[in-house]
């Protein structure tokens, strides 16, 4: 079974974790390694004859719009990622709409081709701003990848389908791919991506997948960053478990990106979306939103069927 492989594209001081160490008015004082980094990641994928979606921040593509399309150019799918890496459930939505309406137009003019997929910084399409598929819908997005059907601190929505899904707004339809999840004995657990890859073993994430595709035959949209195959960036201040959390297991990602490239097939997501379709049944905005009514006093998600 073909799954999706797809790179936040960012440099590691754009991390949300930072936000508070790094000012977005200071990024300009940063040592930028995110060009240095995708040219080992687009290495990888090149002697893999593997073609990914690259989730573009739009700050990215102003300063390196030679890198957008090389990424285009190579075969690689061109999506955005916001333009400043701002969360989504801390802005309005007139800021949301003006933030992901640049960040797509900047992509746009250095990949020299249309954008129709979109993943929100730090997983923040939330219970908090279901409304952002509305407004994406609106700008010509036809489907997106933000959503963590699993509980955690800073993002997640754990009552939602854990496989792709439409949801119908006022402006049109929008394929949401959640990130990949196992669900064992009524509880679920991430995988497949980022910190989940990094700090689990191999072995995890490879059964993981194996079973998502096999026993209950759903591909899965692995996800990383150029900057976790860089054990040698800068070290930024900041909270300590953040610090670890964003440092450890970068010097065995490369080898853990290598094992996936040689044990599974990847493509790009809206590849994966032309040829399974969604799966589970569409719903309205106002069903989806009623469907997964938030749950304040128990903190959880619950279906209201």
């Amino acid at each position: 079974m073909k799954n999706a492989l797809s790179i936040d594209l960012e440099d590691y001081y754009h991390v949300s974790a930072f936000r508070n160490t790094v000012a977005e008015k200071d990024w300009g004082t940063q040592e930028s390694r995110v060009e240095r980094n995708t040219d080992v990641l687009l290495s990888f994928l090149d002697e893999a004859s593997c073609k990914a979606t690259f989730f573009i921040l739009g700050s990215v593509a102003s300063n390196f719009p030679h890198l957008v399309k090389r990424i285009a150019k190579e075969g690689h799918e061109v999506a955005c990622h916001s333009l400043r890496h701002h969360v989504v459930y801390e802005m309005t939505t007139e800021e949301f709409r003006d933030d992901a309406r640049r960040a797509k137009e900047v992509i746009e003019d250095a990949a020299g081709s249309r954008v129709w997929g979109y993943r929100a910084p730090s997983f923040s399409i939330t219970e908090d701003s279901l409304w952002a598929f509305d407004v994406l819908a609106s700008l010509g997005f036809t489907f997106d990848s933000s959503i963590f059907p699993v509980k955690h601190p800073n993002y997640g929505i754990p009552g939602i389908s854990r496989f792709p899904f439409v949801v119908n707004t006022d402006h049109g339809p929008i394929v949401e791919f959640p990130m990949p999840s196992l669900e064992i004995a009524g509880r679920r657990a991430p995988l497949g991506g980022g910190a989940y890859l990094r700090l689990l073993p191999y072995s995890y994430t490879k059964w993981g997948i194996r079973y998502l595709n096999k026993r209950e035959n759903r591909p899965v949209c692995v996800y990383l960053h150029p900057w976790e195959i860089d054990p040698q960036q800068p070290r930024l201040d900041g909270p300590l478990t953040s610090r670890l959390r964003h440092t450890f297991g970068l010097r065995g990602l490369e080898r853990k990106l290598r094992n996936l490239l040689r044990d599974f097939e990847f493509c790009p997501l809206h590849s994966l979306l032309s040829e399974v379709g969604p799966i589970e049944p569409s719903l309205t905005l106002d069903e989806f939103v009623g469907r997964y009514r938030f749950v304040s006093d128990s903190g959880i998600l619950s279906g209201t069927e």
